[in-house]
């Protein structure tokens, strides 16, 4: 009995231990509220802060579609449920304007909210707490300058146990800590201010790093590529030359993309057009450069082996000069655009030959995009972009990876053939 006793006792203290632990984690580096007052805001930041509401396209999260801008509403689909995003504006009692610059700085550093609530991580504090204090009143003075919509946010809809404070400060227990950006020793200011860019504000590895099963990043530095959950997009690596990777572009033409969406190697479609649409291509030239030094500087991911030569490798080349129903049609549907030899129109319709997006390991883009469609995002550099049909109408699964396939194996491409499983999926 007494041994039942101590067990027991051994048990509480190491659950009371472990919930210390988990309060301690989620209250580290916060800092008093100390201003209970709005800040007095001058011109040049509010400025400042529309600039950075743009630099971190604040509003393509935070406005519904039809809806009022950054007065939230819109639905975020996690794999645990769907997040709503908060209204922006300086409403009183449904939006920002009871908050002190102190309880917004606290939002984007720490990740809670105005009451003391832990927020999800739809909302992306684990890359904004690199922000620093001044950017953050920044975008508070411009959020605060907004007209006040009065618009209740919904109630998340997470399952169990994800709707909880408790599973929610366990995981930021084990995966979030806050981060002061720190300028690297040995860097140029403009390699620093391009990785705040990208690794705060921009918050690129919300999408191009992957996740483990509980939603949290493991490879936030290094941008390895990764599905973007509940889209299926598939965010290519931004450190290896066979997927996104621009360390051997010219500089100018890294900036060329980001503020047109388009350039000689290479366009954006899915998700990273409507970036280009609603922040990048706002964007000073100054930040494009310093981002585009920055992503240049990434470490780069080793060059995929090719196949060895040999009889299955023999084999697999039969099997697609076999494949003459992708061939025929590639020649009714795609041709007229891309050319007989696959090297489309210059800024027009782009070359599946040698194209790095049509022989990358995933085939997810290419899918999506015959079946719904492709379009660049509509910018000042690039105001009227061609676009791509949609096919998923007309064509059957099997069709669809019987010319991707044969795109995949054609004027010298090498990469495997697509099934008509990874369509359907």
């Amino acid at each position: 009995m007494k041994r039942r006793w101590i067990a027991g006792v051994a048990v509480l203290g190491l659950v009371g231990l472990a919930a210390a632990a988990v309060a301690w984690l989620n209250l580290r580096d916060e800092a008093p509220l100390t201003d209970t007052a709005p800040l007095g805001a001058t011109t040049a930041q509010v400025q400042r802060g529309a600039y950075l509401a743009l630099a971190g396209n604040c509003a393509g999260c935070h406005t519904a579609r039809g809806g009022t801008a950054y007065a939230g509403g819109r639905g975020i689909e996690t794999p645990f449920g769907t997040v709503y995003a908060g209204n922006l504006t300086p409403d009183p009692d449904t939006g920002l304007g009871r908050w002190t610059p102190a309880h917004f700085w606290r939002a984007l550093h720490n990740g809670r909210s105005f009451d003391g609530r832990l927020l999800y991580p739809a909302f992306p504090y684990p890359h904004f707490t690199r922000i620093t204090r001044e950017d953050s009143d920044a975008l508070y003075a411009y959020l605060r300058s907004l007209s006040p919509v009065a618009q209740a946010p919904r109630p998340h809809a997470l399952r169990f146990p994800y709707d909880s404070q408790l599973a929610l400060a366990v995981w930021r227990a084990l995966f979030f800590t806050p981060t002061a950006q720190q300028p690297e020793a040995g860097r140029s200011a403009e390699w620093n201010r391009g990785s705040y860019l990208v690794r705060g504000l921009g918050h690129c590895s919300a999408c191009h790093a992957s996740r483990n099963l509980l939603g949290a990043q493991s490879d936030e530095q290094q941008l390895g590529g990764a599905t973007i959950p509940m889209q299926d997009w598939y965010a290519p690596a931004l450190n290896a030359a066979a997927e996104a990777g621009v360390a051997g572009w010219d500089l100018q033409q890294v900036v060329q993309l980001l503020k047109t969406g388009t350039a000689p190697r290479g366009s954006v479609l899915g998700p990273m057009a409507d970036v280009v649409f609603r922040s990048t291509q706002h964007l000073q030239e100054s930040d494009l450069r310093a981002m585009a030094v920055y992503l240049q500087s990434l470490p780069q991911a080793p060059v995929p082996a090719k196949p060895a030569s040999g009889p299955a490798s023999s084999a697999a080349s039969a099997a697609v000069a076999l494949n003459t129903r992708g061939q025929k049609l590639y020649d009714r549907r795609c041709a007229d655009c891309h050319g007989a030899d696959g090297r489309g129109v210059p800024g027009a319709y782009p070359p599946l030959a040698g194209n790095r997006a049509v022989t990358m390991a995933s085939t997810a883009n290419l899918v999506l995009v015959v079946i719904n469609g492709g379009f660049p995002p509509a910018t000042a550099g690039n105001p009227r972009p061609y676009g791509m049909p949609p096919f998923g109408h007309e064509l059957s699964a099997a069709e669809v990876a019987d010319v991707l396939s044969y795109i995949r194996a054609a004027w010298g491409n090498e990469a495997r053939p697509v099934t008509a499983l990874e369509v359907l999926q």
